[in-house]
C-alpha cells in the first residue's frame, strides 16, 4: 500500500527529471554483431542518447495509484535492468526502461544509452551517481554517451540516432523542487510563486538561454563526430531530435482545486495554477526553442526533428479528463480502457511518497503509456529506413499492438 503524502513537506523534497532524464531497456547490448556489421552494411539499429525523457524513466508504471503498487506495475522490478543478463543496470540509476521508445521492432534493433539525469556534458551527481553527457568523457571505466556511440556504431550499422538533451541544463528538476515545495509551504490566499522565486529567473534568463544553446549544439556536433570517427558519411545516417512534452495541464486543466493539499496529496501534481501556466506557457516553449535554435546553431545538415510539445495533451498529470486508476473505477493497467481513462505521466513524488518501489527521480516522466506512444511516434519517425520528422500526437483511443495510437504529422 502506497503511504499517504503530509503535508509537513517542505525542504525535504527533491525530484530528479532529467527532462531528468535515460539509456538501454530490454535489448541491452545483445550479441556480438557479425565481424562484417558496420556503417551501411548488417541490420539496421536506432540508437538513443541523451537523458531521462528518452532513456525511459518511469517506464516501469502505467497510470498513477493511490491504493496500491500492483495497479499500475507494467514491468516489475527488473524494469530498468539493461545489461546482457537482465540483472542489473549497466550504469546504476541511468532508467533505461524495457519500455523506452527506441525498441521499434520489425526488423529494427534498438540500443538505448540514454541516462536520467544527464546533461549535455559528463558529471557525477551529488548521490555519486555517474552520468554520462554527450561527449567523449572516459576514465576509470565510465565513459560518455558519444564515446560509446562511436565504438558501437564501429561494428554495427546505425541508421538513426534519436536526441533528446537539455532539460537537466536548464535546471528543469530543481525548478519542479521549488514549484511543489511553494505550493506546500504557503496557503492559497497569499501564495509563494516559483516562477518569481530566484531558481526559475536564474534558468530563463538569456545567458543560461544562450550557454544551454551552445551547449546543446556542441552535443550535436559531438555526435557527428562520433559517427564520423566510425566510418560514417553525414548523409548516411539522421540524427532525429526530440524537445519536450508537457507532462501538466494548465490551470483550467486540473481535476484538483489549488485550495487545500489535495492537489499534492492525492494527484501528485502540486503546482499553483498560476506556475502551471508560467511552466506551459514559457518554461517549456523557452526550453523547446532552445532545442530548435541549437539545432541551427550546430550545422548538421542530416537533422530531422519529433515534436513532442502536445504528445500527451489529455493524458497529462492531473488532466481533468483522466484520473487516478481507482478513480476511474480499475484495479488494474491491464483492464479494457485503462489507457484512455489514466494518466501517461508519473506522479511527483517526495522523500515521504517515494516509498517501497518508486524513486523520485521517475517524478514527472512519461509512463509506461507515455513511452510507448513515444515509440509509436519514433517508429514512425523512422519511416521504414527514410527518416521524417512532425509533431506526435494522439490520433484515436484503443491500442494497436499494445500501443497507444499516435501519429506523427
Amino acid at each position: 500500500m502506497l503511504q499517504h503524502r503530509h503535508r509537513g513537506l517542505r525542504a525535504r523534497l527533491l525530484v530528479a527529471l532529467a527532462s531528468g532524464s535515460l539509456a538501454a531497456g530490454g535489448l541491452a547490448l545483445a550479441a556480438p554483431a557479425a565481424s562484417a556489421d558496420g556503417p551501411g552494411s548488417g541490420s539496421p539499429w536506432v540508437v538513443t542518447v541523451g537523458d531521462s525523457y528518452i532513456s525511459g524513466e518511469a517506464g516501469r508504471w502505467a497510470g498513477n495509484s493511490d491504493v496500491s503498487e500492483s495497479y499500475t506495475d507494467a514491468l516489475g522490478s527488473t524494469a530498468y535492468y539493461d545489461n546482457a543478463a537482465n540483472t542489473a543496470e549497466t550504469i546504476p540509476r541511468c532508467h533505461r526502461s524495457h519500455s523506452a521508445e527506441v525498441y521499434l521492432g520489425g526488423g529494427v534493433s534498438g540500443l538505448d544509452l540514454a541516462c536520467s539525469g544527464a546533461k549535455t556534458a559528463t558529471f557525477t551527481d551529488s548521490n555519486g551517481y555517474f552520468k554520462p553527457g554527450l561527449d567523449f568523457y572516459s576514465s576509470a571505466g565510465n565513459q560518455g554517451q558519444a564515446l560509446m556511440l562511436q565504438s558501437f556504431a564501429t561494428t554495427h550499422n546505425v541508421t538513426m540516432v534519436s536526441f533528446s538533451i537539455g532539460g537537466n541544463d536548464f535546471n528543469f528538476g530543481g525548478i519542479v523542487q521549488e514549484c511543489v515545495s511553494d505550493f506546500l509551504t504557503s496557503p492559497s490566499w497569499w501564495p509563494t510563486y516559483c516562477k518569481d522565486g530566484s531558481t526559475v529567473a536564474n534558468a530563463m534568463s538569456s545567458t543560461t538561454v544562450n550557454s544551454n544553446t551552445a551547449k546543446m549544439a556542441a552535443a550535436m556536433q559531438n555526435i557527428r563526430t562520433a559517427m564520423r570517427n566510425a566510418g560514417y558519411a553525414d548523409g548516411a545516417w539522421t540524427l532525429m531530435v526530440q524537445n519536450y512534452p508537457s507532462p501538466l495541464p494548465t490551470s483550467t486543466g486540473f481535476r484538483y482545486s489549488q485550495s487545500g493539499y489535495t492537489r499534492q496529496n492525492t494527484g501528485g501534481c502540486g503546482f499553483w495554477n498560476a506556475d502551471a501556466d508560467y511552466a506551459n506557457g514559457t518554461i517549456l516553449p523557452t526550453i523547446n526553442n532552445a532545442v530548435g535554435n541549437a539545432i541551427t546553431q550546430s550545422g548538421l545538415a542530416n537533422v530531422k526533428t519529433m515534436d513532442l510539445a502536445s504528445t500527451f495533451t489529455g493524458r497529462r498529470l492531473c488532466e481533468n479528463t483522466v484520473g487516478l486508476l481507482e478513480e476511474k473505477g480499475y484495479t488494474s493497467w491491464t483492464q479494457t480502457g485503462a489507457v484512455d481513462s489514466t494518466e501517461w505521466v508519473n506522479q511527483i513524488r517526495t522523500v515521504s511518497t517515494a516509498t517501497s518501489d518508486y524513486y523520485i527521480q521517475e517524478s514527472l516522466h512519461p509512463n509506461y503509456w507515455g513511452q510507448l506512444a513515444l515509440r509509436s511516434c519514433l517508429r514512425q519517425a523512422y519511416n521504414s529506413g527514410a527518416p521524417k520528422g512532425g509533431a506526435c500526437t494522439r490520433s484515436a483511443n484503443g491500442l494497436v499492438n499494445g500501443e497507444p495510437v499516435m501519429s506523427l504529422k
